[in-house]
């Protein structure tokens, strides 16, 4: 800090750069390299995800625009039961009076009924192509997907304790949920000073944005985005658990 008036830019650099030559100032936490490789392909699948989710949620809108509503008996449009609706669906756009129960599975066969009025919609041609365009990029990215998803195995490997550890967490049950978790913090607890050095690292505390004596937005930085969503999984696990011990 300095009066009121006096404090600039250059004035704060020359005085970090004073606090840095009598070794004032703390480095940052680097991890090691193969921790970094890591969170890097971790973040690339989660990006692949995110463009799978997206087109899911396409392919869902011009289900929606054709009046196809599939999801109000089936609860996952992305089942072998939905597929195999739409593909035939796709086979003719036009024809919607088909036998559905080869198409369907279990106890979909006594919902017979119920689907056929919900495929009486109309697809038009251009909605057809959209639908195939959005089917094929979808299984493209998730073959996309299972290559980096060989390589972030192999770089696990050494991890296998920690990972076993982290699986013990009440809503950590998928590897790759407790490898996003590594990738971030890395397994050396004792490089950082406290939980909120911690915290901190993680992108989960509120940043600290002040400028000429106004705050600014404090919102968690955009460094959570990556784990945030798996420990808001955990927080619901462990509230379940308390609520119903039996589960």
């Amino acid at each position: 800090k300095a009066i009121r008036g006096k404090k600039t830019d250059k004035k704060d650099a020359k005085w970090i750069a004073d606090l840095f030559k009598h070794d004032l100032v703390a480095g940052s936490f680097m991890p090691p390299a193969d921790i970094c490789q890591l969170r890097d392909l971790m973040r690339y699948r989660f990006k692949l995800t995110c463009f799978r989710s997206s087109e899911k949620n396409r392919l869902q809108n011009c289900l929606t625009v054709s009046n196809i509503q599939l999801g109000n008996v089936i609860s996952d449009t992305f089942g072998k039961s939905a597929q195999a609706i739409l593909d035939k669906l796709l086979e003719n756009p036009a024809d919607t009076s088909f036998d559905l129960e080869p198409l369907v599975f279990k106890s979909l066969k006594n919902n017979l009924p119920e689907l056929l009025d919900d495929i009486d919609g109309y697809i038009s041609p251009e909605q057809a192509s959209k639908l195939k365009i959005i089917k094929t990029d979808y299984e493209n990215l998730g073959s996309q997907k299972a290559k980096p998803e060989e390589l972030i195995l192999a770089l696990a490997a050494p991890y296998q304790q920690e990972l076993a550890i982290l699986q013990t967490t009440p809503g950590i049950s998928s590897t790759f949920t407790a490898i996003r978790i590594i990738s971030k913090i890395g397994t050396n607890m004792g490089a950082f000073p406290s939980t909120k050095h911690l915290c901190s690292r993680a992108g989960l505390t509120p940043t600290n944005n002040e400028s000429a004596g106004k705050k600014k937005s404090v919102r968690v930085s955009i460094a959570g985005c990556y784990i945030k969503p798996l420990l808001v999984q955990c927080a619901n696990a462990v509230v379940t658990s308390k609520k119903h011990p039996e589960i």
